[in-house]
């Protein structure tokens, strides 16, 4: 089977990890999380040759979802997810960019279809499974690829650290159980990428991650 590739393109003031997922034989790919800074994703999507075929949101914070409603007129492509839990998240992305001083390209976000827990979603031959995991947002979902051992975290788990919980709709309780009870359990050999900074392994952090141990 060809390998998946990854290209991560930070964006937006708060340096979140838009990331292309993508076939290394046959180029198809998704990109997860555009949150703005439209231009320099459709050059990443060009310097490494990807033919985007979806939009995938984990959730509905505009540093992951304000430049979607954007690149999908550009690229006439679908937006999946998140779950519908976010559906006032993306509603309200134009008076979000407005609190923070960000204007530009944010609009709100209607998703061509929500994801469902337990789900399947593919980029070529590399099938993920949707794994409902709210906690920082009530419709959060990651992206888990069992055969690469990989996982797109979003913002749930970080390296050293887990997401903020202090957010509208968020729930401190909820995000530790998300992540005790559907991330840390896809095994410590699994490696992600997180919504903002480095990824890690999921057995890394269960040792010693602070928030966890």
């Amino acid at each position: 089977m060809s390998r998946l590739s990854t290209r991560i393109v930070p964006v937006t003031p708060f340096q979140q990890n838009c990331c292309i997922l993508f076939d290394e034989a046959t180029k198809r790919g998704v990109v997860v999380d555009p949150g703005g800074d439209v231009d320099d994703i459709e050059a990443a999507i060009t310097d490494v040759g990807a033919t985007i075929e979806a939009i995938w949101l984990t959730h509905g914070h505009i540093d992951h979802a304000g430049g979607a409603m954007d690149l999908k007129d550009r690229l006439g492509v679908p937006i999946l997810g998140p779950q519908k839990g976010d559906e006032m998240l993306l509603a309200n992305l134009e008076a979000q960019a407005r609190m923070f001083g960000l204007g530009g390209a944010v609009r709100n976000v209607i998703p061509d279809r929500w994801l469902g827990d337990g789900e399947e979603l593919a980029i070529g031959p590399h099938r993920f499974r949707v794994i409902h995991a709210p906690g920082h947002a009530p419709g959060h979902v990651v992206f888990f690829n069992d055969e690469a051992k990989f996982l797109h975290a979003g913002d749930v788990l970080f390296a050293g650290s887990i997401g903020r919980a202090d957010l509208p709709g968020g729930d401190h309780a909820t995000l530790i159980r998300s992540i005790k009870e559907k991330i840390l359990p896809l095994g410590d050999d699994v490696g992600f990428i997180c919504g903002h900074g480095p990824g890690s392994r999921l057995g890394v952090e269960r040792r010693t991650n602070p928030f966890l141990v």
